[in-house]
């Protein structure tokens, strides 16, 4: 057990009671604001997945195969705001490190688990891009919507999956300090669950921008109908590679610190680069909003209640 201020050096609202971790009574200025600031960032990550959630469902002018990808993967970032922040906030990482529990192991089975389908969504994502812009004339028989039905299952399945098998492991452990098998996990997991598929979609979209290059070169010897379509296409490619890159920015420090991090004095670092990813949920929402002329029509539409009125002609400006 560690003397109350090393614990308070790894988290300003933790202290020891009779062995035990507890929050502090009365908190800090330093706790109430860190966790109002959390409590916040979870209400705009639930709100601005809602609005993409409840876009894609009600206008059916945005009823395609990728934003239907995009509508699952804001459920991710949705349950990142709903379940994941709540549960980071009350079982840290921090205190988890060195006082493991049932709902410790329920929050890293949750963190594996929303981490990796948010990455088997991006991949599946890639993969739609690279057939609307690389084979366009297939892209209809090839991503249909029964195509992104089994990907989004697939995707869920193996993230569930993924989850529970991390989680197993971990009820049955007695060893409290297995610090190379911990290591050993953390370098073979994160290399399978985020580098391999990271370094696919990079392959990907690195075809995707050369073939749009030629694309672009030739685009005046096209119709003008199909040049509208073609540019179209690359401004939605351009959006995706922007979520892609976005995810990257948030979650490579974190993945790259439990890989060559081991030392338990640096565990307030780790923990704020594991805050710093979880913002990626909440950040998704605004590129959509930023980057497409639709999703700001549906969510000024949502937000202003027209939603609410059955008989009220509503369109989207494109």
């Amino acid at each position: 057990i560690l003397p109350t201020d090393t614990v308070t050096l790894f988290h300003p609202c933790y202290e020891i009671d009779n062995f035990k971790y507890k929050f502090t009574t009365p908190p800090s200025t330093v706790c109430v604001t860190l966790y109002g600031f959390l409590t916040l960032l979870s209400v705009v990550t639930v709100c601005g997945n809602l609005l993409v959630i409840i876009s894609v469902l009600y206008f059916k002018q945005l009823h395609t195969p990728t934003n239907f990808l995009i509508l699952s993967l804001a459920v991710t970032d949705l349950l990142v705001g709903i379940v994941f922040f709540p549960l980071s906030m009350a079982f840290t990482l921090s205190s988890c490190m060195y006082y493991e529990s049932l709902f410790c192991n329920v929050r890293d089975s949750c963190d594996i688990l929303l981490g990796t389908c948010s990455i088997m969504h991006l991949c599946c994502i890639s993969v739609d891009r690279y057939y609307a812009v690389c084979q366009p004339l297939t892209y209809k028989s090839k991503i249909s919507r029964h195509v992104v039905v089994i990907m989004i299952s697939l995707s869920w399945g193996v993230s569930a999956l993924n989850g529970i098998a991390v989680m197993i492991p971990k009820l049955e452990e007695k060893c409290q300090e297995c610090f190379v098998d911990t290591f050993i996990a953390n370098t073979v997991g994160s290399i399978l669950a985020f580098y391999l598929p990271i370094f696919i979609m990079m392959c990907i979209y690195l075809k995707i921008f050369f073939v749009a290059q030629r694309q672009a070169r030739s685009i005046q010897a096209r119709m003008k109908c199909g040049a509208t379509v073609s540019k179209m296409e690359r401004k939605a490619t351009k959006t995706l590679a922007t979520v892609l890159g976005v995810f990257l920015f948030c979650w490579t420090p974190f993945f790259l610190s439990i890989m060559f991090i081991n030392n338990l004095s640096v565990v307030p670092v780790i923990e704020t680069l594991n805050w710093f990813a979880l913002t990626n949920s909440t950040f998704n929402p605004f590129i959509y909003a930023f980057f497409y002329s639709w999703f700001r029509s549906a969510f000024k539409i949502i937000m202003s209640g027209k939603i609410l009125h059955p008989f009220l002609p509503l369109r989207l400006s494109s």
